[in-house]
């Protein structure tokens, strides 16, 4: 009753200040109701009208602060961020050192990619600002923009030092030393802080977000139970729990802490996806099926719940439906590689060569670093009996991957059926240096009897002498 109340007196001072402007009606309207009016319009997305506003409030009352921010607010939204600026700018000639604008004007800078200009903005206002741990993150957002990770970093710690529970600078700040290499020596970082707080929920989730990115799955996950064991509530430490139990495997765990993150936020297609993957892993393909199904009515557009569905239909071999699935997910995400590699291994096992091979020649386009591509598509020009494209598919890959093992080691296969066998030789004892124990691969090529021992004594020979 009381939003609506106030919705019914916002249109009444609109429907005022129209008629202020079209009949120049004797209306007083004080810098409140200017600001209200204006805000109206923002909401409403109608900014010709809010900078109308904004100008006929400023004829009123040149001065106000308030009003010359809102102006400046409006330009950005009409894409006028120099004149945005030139009007803060105005403003600070009387007013030199108001935080506000100056943050305000450091974030257009930033938004028109004028880094240096924003940082300088910002700094002006350390010596004034109440929050200075939003002024250091934005310093610290300015120099990642700059890919300056290092000095980044130092502004995030900063903004850490002076608020604990500045989640966002907490998180960037593991970002920039993963960038920058120095990943493994901030855990003394996080560990003073933990030692200064013991109780900061905060410090051991972001703890746990650097041991997952260093791979130490078990350690992320007793840092996040910490967390959790602070503030059981804590969603995000129960959901980034349960991708640290997946990639050890423990999929069971997974599933509960996932199930516990939607207990505490609710429903979400991210959520549903990831216990569809849980599933998937367990191989309870129904389960996974109808949680991804899930997902998807939540957001149609979640490509990776359709990616899931096709994933675990392929799993029973069901071919078809799995090509009509990770079709779904290209769509919403053209430019993916692992879809791409999907629908033309599901094509290809349906039996339609040539979309599998289109399918592949857009993997290796998208994803050319992976390996899997080059392998499965040359795969089906050898079961063509083009050995010699199969070849030349394996030298595209090379050019791409050149020290993958397997990579050199199905060149032997191809090079081999092609009569090549001097440049096979070459090839066999690369492979034997990057991977010793990959060969054992060749010899499911090659049932002929007479070629797997001649292998093996090539294969012998380089095991002597090396």
């Amino acid at each position: 009753m009381q939003e609506e109340y106030k919705r019914k007196e916002e249109r009444e001072l609109v429907r005022k200040f129209e008629a202020f402007l079209k009949n120049r009606e004797n209306f007083y309207f004080d810098e409140d109701t200017f600001l209200q009016v204006i805000s109206y319009y923002q909401n409403h997305e109608k900014y010709g009208k809010a900078l109308q506003a904004c100008d006929v409030a400023l004829e009123q009352f040149t001065y106000s602060l308030e009003l010359i921010m809102e102006k400046a607010d409006v330009l950005v939204k009409l894409d006028r961020q120099d004149e945005a600026i030139d009007v803060l700018e105005s403003a600070l000639n009387y007013h030199p050192n108001d935080p506000e604008v100056l943050i305000q004007k450091g974030t257009i800078h930033s938004l028109l990619g004028e880094f240096e200009d924003a940082i300088e903005c910002y700094e002006r206002t350390l010596d004034f600002a109440e929050d200075k741990d939003e002024v250091y993150y934005s310093i610290g957002l300015a120099y990642q923009g700059m890919g300056k990770y290092k000095e980044a970093a130092d502004n995030y710690k900063m903004a850490i030092e002076h608020n604990m529970l500045n989640e966002n600078a907490l998180y960037e700040l593991a970002y920039c030393l993963d960038v920058s290499g120095e990943l493994e020596s901030s855990l003394d970082y996080y560990h003073k802080f933990i030692d200064q707080d013991p109780y900061s929920e905060y410090a051991w989730y972001n703890l746990g977000i650097v041991y997952n990115k260093l791979g130490e799955f078990e350690k992320a996950v007793d840092a996040y139970e910490y967390a959790v064991a602070i503030d059981d509530d804590f969603s995000s430490a129960h959901f980034n729990m349960g991708n640290a139990y997946m990639n050890l495997e423990q999929f069971d765990k997974a599933l509960n802490a996932y199930v516990k993150t939607m207990d505490i936020e609710g429903p979400t297609a991210e959520t549903y996806c990831h216990m569809g993957a849980a599933f998937e892993k367990m191989e309870q393909f129904d389960l996974a099926i109808k949680n991804y199904h899930k997902a998807t009515k939540l957001d149609q557009l979640y490509h990776e719940a359709w990616y899931g569905l096709g994933v675990s239909l392929m799993l029973q071999e069901k071919w078809a439906e799995a090509v009509h699935f990770f079709q779904k997910a290209l769509k919403l995400d053209i430019e993916n590689g692992l879809y791409w590699k999907a629908v033309a291994d599901a094509e290809a096992r349906v039996g339609n060569i040539v979309s599998a091979m289109d399918a592949y020649a857009e993997a290796s386009e998208m994803d050319p670093e992976n390996p899997d591509v080059w392998l499965d598509w040359s795969l089906l020009f050898f079961e063509q009996g083009d050995f010699e494209q199969a070849q030349q598919i394996i030298e595209d890959g090379l050019a791409e991957c050149p020290d993958n093992p397997d990579l050199f080691y199905r060149s032997v296969v191809y090079l081999i059926e092609t009569g090549k066998y001097k440049m096979a030789v070459n090839r066999l004892e690369t492979a034997l240096i990057l991977d010793f124990d990959g060969h054992e691969q060749l010899f499911e090529y090659f049932p002929n009897l007479q070629t797997q021992k001649a292998l093996f004594k090539i294969i012998e020979q380089y095991r002597k002498n090396n």
